[in-house]
């Protein structure tokens, strides 16, 4: 029996809440709701939902808090769906740990493809960990693909899904210029321009984690204009 995905709806507008849930339930997902923060807290920790679908504009707490609590504890995928279109409120959701950002007003098949992107792409790190116990190794970088766990000088690395994703990617590809559609394609499924711009602040916050100096990289190369590349450390 395959199991239902679980996703937890935080959103205090009762008709946009509705509209999601009722999308969801028609195509077979169970949901959780949560109208405020503290709740939506309580219910992540509690049934530790496959994906959580998140207002950032709560009566109570910012969604930008909620996803750092998260992230506290949990990697388990947000997606942002909030009325903030700034390119500036995306970047600092995706900064803060978000996966996927949705602007509303959003068309329900919008949102089940994200949400079916992310599914897929838990299932990609969930088969990569059961398929390969080898180790990656490269200079004081190391990935653990069974254990689903990189490490810098033995220290782990708190990466978000798709910061770990992006580090493989670029681990298997070693050596390889990685276009930015190419990467994109692999990472959401899509190569929208907004996935693009948020290819960027990913590239960005792996490397301050895997990165002694921002002026100096190691480990990935930008190729202007073109993508990144995993470089070999002798």
């Amino acid at each position: 029996m395959i199991k239902k995905s679980t996703i937890l709806i935080v959103e205090d507008d009762g008709a946009v809440r509705n509209l999601i849930s009722t999308t969801l339930q028609t195509h077979d997902y169970k949901y959780i709701l949560a109208t405020n923060g503290e709740t939506a807290i309580l219910e992540a920790s509690s049934h530790n939902p496959d994906i959580i679908l998140l207002d950032l504009g709560l009566p109570d707490i910012d969604g930008i808090d909620i996803i750092k609590k998260v992230r506290s504890w949990s990697n388990m995928p947000i997606i942002v769906i909030s009325a903030r279109s700034e390119d500036t409120d995306k970047i600092e959701a995706l900064d803060a740990g978000a996966d996927d950002y949705l602007t509303k007003p959003f068309s329900v098949e919008e949102l089940l493809a994200r949400v079916r992107v992310t599914l897929r792409r838990l299932s990609y790190i969930e088969n990569q960990g059961n398929s390969s116990s080898s180790l990656f190794i490269n200079g004081d970088l190391k990935i653990d693909y069974s254990a689903g766990c990189a490490y810098i000088n033995d220290q782990e690395l708190h990466l978000t899904p798709i910061e770990y994703k992006l580090l493989c990617l670029l681990a298997k590809n070693m050596g390889k210029v990685l276009t930015h559609t190419y990467i994109t394609r692999e990472i959401w499924g899509s190569a929208w321009d907004s996935d693009v711009a948020s290819l960027r602040v990913f590239m960005a916050t792996l490397r301050k984690k895997i990165e002694k100096t921002s002026d100096a990289p190691q480990y990935i190369q930008t190729h202007v204009g073109v993508g990144y590349r995993m470089l070999k450390v002798e």
